[in-house]
């Protein structure tokens, strides 16, 4: 099974750009996306009613801003839109897709940078993922996050760690909530792989010619439960695929 995350930074722009066509290509069991920036009446039609994919979308109140879908192939047993919590739900940041051999996480995570609230509302919105996932344990332990996190977790996932180690994306509070999910029993897909991978970047900005240069972050992932290590076949940057100021990441896992 192949999964795939991507923050289009915008549906309807990358629409522009050929996703449509890479997704049937690709053909992904599971693509799940990040910023939208679109409530579903807002999209063409070949944007919804793709050939044997359905779709969900969880959208922000606020008009253009974040926002996320999953296109399935397999047909979950339960989709959930938001994590019960309206003060994140109003921003249109997860789906949770239960599935028989896993249940998916699929968010965009709140970005910090803009001001001190919005690095306060981030860091609320990690702790209170922290205190939702035992209940989902309950259901299944198999559980998969994915999506844009927000936040490089190592010197190694980032081209100027110096540089940005007082901003947030890079601050050793953000930083240390990663460490806190990895000790809660999950698995960086990708250092599982690639530990000491270098120059391996999901996000590059638009200001410059980063992308060309490669002066980039890896803030997008796949974080999978201990108990999957074992389903778990590739993790993969898909840096070549352009429409977004991120690419593509996939993971396969087997059953």
């Amino acid at each position: 099974m192949k999964i795939y995350s991507w923050n289009v930074n915008g549906i309807r722009s990358v629409a522009k750009n050929g996703f449509v066509a890479w997704l049937t290509k690709e053909k992904p069991d599971i693509l799940c996306v990040q910023e939208t920036k679109a409530h579903p009446d807002q999209l063409s039609f070949d944007l919804k009613m793709i050939d044997h994919y359905r779709v969900d979308f969880a959208s922000a109140h606020k008009a253009g801003y974040s926002g996320v879908a999953t296109y399935s192939i397999p047909e979950p047993n339960k989709v959930q839109i938001g994590l019960n919590q309206q003060r994140f739900d109003q921003e249109g940041r997860a789906i949770v897709s239960y599935y028989p051999n896993f249940i998916l996480l699929n968010i965009y995570f709140p970005n910090g940078k803009a001001s001190q609230e919005r690095l306060q509302y981030k860091m609320a919105f990690y702790q209170y993922l922290l205190t939702y996932l035992p209940d989902l344990k309950k259901v299944n332990q198999n559980i998969i996050i994915t999506g844009d996190v927000n936040t490089a977790h190592q010197e190694i996932d980032l081209a100027r760690p110096k540089a940005n180690e007082h901003i947030s994306g890079f601050l050793k509070e953000e930083r240390a909530w990663i460490d806190q999910l990895l000790n809660s029993g999950f698995i960086d897909s990708y250092r599982y792989f690639y530990p000491q991978q270098k120059d391996a970047y999901t996000w590059w900005s638009q200001r410059t010619a980063a992308r060309k240069r490669n002066v980039g972050w890896r803030i997008d992932y796949f974080f999978v439960s201990q108990s999957l290590k074992k389903n778990l076949q590739a993790a993969t940057i898909h840096r070549e695929v352009p429409g977004s100021d991120h690419c593509p990441i996939s993971i396969e896992l087997k059953f």
